[in-house]
């Protein structure tokens, strides 16, 4: 009778120990990020529109006095 307990005992151990199988791993490849590119914004101004502006508003501002 003890062997049989033992038997049953090692047969259930063995179940959970082969429960998962033998899957092949799962490697994921690494990603690489992505590169952060800026894009070069120009206008045809050329950064000259915002100080004529402001010739123009002092220009009428003092046109009023």
């Amino acid at each position: 009778m003890k062997k049989v307990a033992l038997a049953a005992a090692l047969s259930l151990a063995a179940t959970q120990v082969f429960a998962g199988g033998m899957a092949a791993p799962v490697i994921e490849e690494p990603t690489m990020a992505p590169a952060v590119v800026e894009a070069q914004t120009s206008s045809s101004a050329g950064g000259i529109v915002v100080p004529l502006l402001l010739l123009l508003v002092i220009a009428a501002a003092a046109a009023n006095k």
